[in-house]
């Protein structure tokens, strides 16, 4: 007869049976599948003939080291990560602080508003900032014109190209921190900031004192998803510069998709892929380090 506890173990297991299977079909099978590819020289001939199916070794990961093109989508990445992702934080957690404020009188609406960019479809947007970004008839230009200032062509200027995306993802993307930074503000005992009122503190103490570091895990949890979401950057070049002009917009996984499914460099492709994984592990890990080093030092 079975016990109770592997009565509920066993019960347990048949509950997550489907999930796991799932799962690993979907999920672990192709992360093994192109692990293994990124050590061969898998083509758009070998997936005609498995006979062509060579391996290489890490030659794709050497030839990718060596090529000056991975090396420009990896400082385009790395630009987007760390300029984009800052912000696109602070964005989110100064919406979160004025929706969660009494400034508001209708929360739920502005809260609805500031989510809205986050589920339409990016090419409905791209649309949209295509003709603000226009060099002549688009609104951010007007708005120079207005103080005497020249055009810019935003998305044929190298040296504009990336801010202008990274302005957009910022504006496409900050209402989904939001919403869980004014999760974890509901979840701060509003008697702290009563306290901190009847002792004189300011505004900025409050914030500083009670806010910041009440938020921590939350902020931590924020940050790690917006930094590997950034390196995984993709649509917005693709949709508005395609990876131009002259490659400033040209990220990581951009290349990943133009030698796996333009030129069908699957091995390749698929090393790329593994070497942006390990890119995100150790930053992630980073992070994850540091937070644990300020919270012992507090």
């Amino acid at each position: 007869m079975i016990g109770p506890e592997r009565h509920a173990a066993l019960s347990a297991w048949i509950f997550l049976a489907p999930a796991l299977l799932l799962i690993t079909v979907f999920f672990f099978l192709p992360v093994l599948a192109a692990l293994l590819l990124s050590f061969t020289d898998f083509d758009i001939y070998a997936l005609g003939d498995f006979d062509r199916l060579r391996f290489v070794g890490f030659a794709n990961y050497l030839q990718l080291l060596q090529s000056p093109l991975f090396w420009t989508a990896l400082g385009n990445t790395f630009y987007f990560v760390v300029v984009g992702g800052p912000l696109s934080v602070a964005v989110s957690l100064g919406a979160a602080l004025l929706v969660n404020s009494r400034l508001i009188r209708f929360p739920g609406f502005f809260r609805a508003a500031f989510f809205l960019p986050v589920v339409t479809t990016l090419v409905a947007i791209a649309v949209v900032w295509r003709y603000l970004y226009h060099p002549r008839y688009g609104l951010l230009n007007y708005g120079l014109s207005l103080f005497g200032l020249e055009p810019i062509d935003w998305l044929g200027d190298p040296a504009w190209a990336m801010p202008a995306i990274i302005l957009m993802a910022v504006w496409k993307n900050f209402g989904f921190n939001m919403i869980i930074f004014i999760a974890g503000l509901q979840n701060i005992p509003p008697q702290l900031y009563e306290a901190a009122r009847i002792d004189g503190a300011s505004p900025w103490r409050q914030f500083r004192y009670i806010t910041l570091p009440l938020l921590g895990p939350t902020f931590l949890f924020v940050a790690l998803m917006t930094m590997i979401g950034y390196f995984q950057v993709f649509a917005e070049p693709y949709v508005m510069t395609q990876g131009g002009p002259a490659n400033s917009t040209f990220s990581v996984v951009l290349l990943m998709y133009e030698e796996g499914f333009r030129w069908w460099n699957i091995g390749y492709a698929s090393a790329a892929a593994f070497v942006l994984f390990i890119l995100i592990l150790a930053a992630t890990l980073l992070q994850l380090k540091l937070r644990r080093r300020n919270t012992f030092d507090e």
